[in-house]
């Protein structure tokens, strides 16, 4: 072996401890997770998945430089115990997925950087932050909709059922407790639309939830917004088919509802939003402090249509509403 071989042989050998023992010796971060769904929910994978990809993208990697907890809290329920249990891990970042989340996490830490996500409510009146562009203390994040949505919802549901003169917004006031801020701005949009809307609370439980729909749907030509609200993300299923029993045109404010079977939706992009989460995690990591990122506004919004559901319905699209659409379900 010639000399300056052996030479590059002993270095590179000597080098080999070297980076073996700095890999060893990286800071590991740590992020929470907490969210209202199961952990097989198949929209929850699909959010996470597209976090995770994210992060990779901006170098954190799961079992190198991070690692993630997750906590389920389907509902809300165990939320407060999940919340304690992720604190105590001292975690360096925790995304709060849904407002009841957020602010369960709010009213245990103060210093801990808390990035919410799914926000269904005035971030501001919600006292998350002092305002979208300073929040002023340890949360920042992504918000799901703005009020005016709902005259949105309204809109398509009176385009596609012409008749339509009640609409009823469908919500757990436990789950949603934001309620209010849709229905005020769906009672200014509704009296354009000569359209009567109403309040619609369900609890999280199935008789409850049947009773209810099927107690709106003895009066004609009603129909249904369903908030953004984990309890009609666990029961989806069930709401989707008592819309279908009881002929009732439904607007829902998630795409997944609409790929299994639901008629419509206008909605935010959730797995962007979650990319978005990724980027505020990245730079908290990186030093940032939430009360230097601003609170993002959604940037991409989604509308989905469900023909097969329509025609079932007896209901015909018009038009506009098939020119407006991103997807269109046959």
């Amino acid at each position: 072996m010639k000399r300056r071989e052996l030479i590059s042989l002993l270095g590179g050998a000597a080098a080999w401890p070297l980076a073996a023992q700095a890999q060893l010796t990286e800071r590991v971060r740590r992020i929470g997770v907490l969210m209202p769904f199961a952990e097989d929910d198949p929209d929850t994978k699909v959010r996470l998945a597209g976090f995770r990809h994210e992060l990779e993208r901006l170098g954190w990697l799961e079992g190198r430089n991070i690692r993630i907890d997750y906590r389920f809290a389907p509902a809300g329920v165990q939320a407060p115990m999940f919340v304690k249990e992720l604190l105590a891990l001292q975690p360096d970042v925790i995304v709060a997925v849904s407002t009841p989340i957020t602010t369960a996490l709010q009213r245990e830490t103060r210093t801990v950087p808390i990035v919410f996500v799914g926000i269904t409510a005035d971030p501001i009146s919600s006292g998350f932050v002092a305002s979208l562009a300073r929040p002023g203390g340890n949360l920042t994040g992504v918000v799901m909709f703005e009020e005016t949505v709902t005259g949105k919802w309204l809109a398509m549901l009176k385009e596609i059922a012409p008749l339509l003169t009640r609409a009823a917004l469908v919500f757990n006031p436990k789950t949603a407790p934001y309620y209010d801020y849709y229905l005020r701005a769906g009672e200014a949009a509704a009296s354009s639309l000569a359209v009567e809307f109403v309040p619609l609370p369900i609890e999280n439980a199935t008789a409850d939830i049947e009773r209810t729909i099927e107690a709106f749907a003895r009066v004609p030509n009603g129909g249904l917004v369903m908030l953004p609200d984990t309890t009609s993300d666990v029961h989806r299923d069930l709401l989707i088919g008592l819309a279908a029993k009881h002929r009732l045109p439904a607007v829902y404010a998630n795409r997944l509802y609409v790929l299994i079977g639901g008629l419509m939706c206008y909605s935010t992009d959730r797995v962007d939003q979650f990319r978005q989460v990724a980027s505020y995690v990245d730079r908290i990591l990186r030093g940032a402090k939430p009360t230097d990122l601003p609170v993002q506004a959604p940037t991409k919004y989604e509308t989905v249509i469900n023909m097969k559901t329509a025609k079932a319905l007896g209901l015909t699209v018009p038009p506009g509403l098939l020119v407006a659409a991103d997807e269109v379900i046959e």
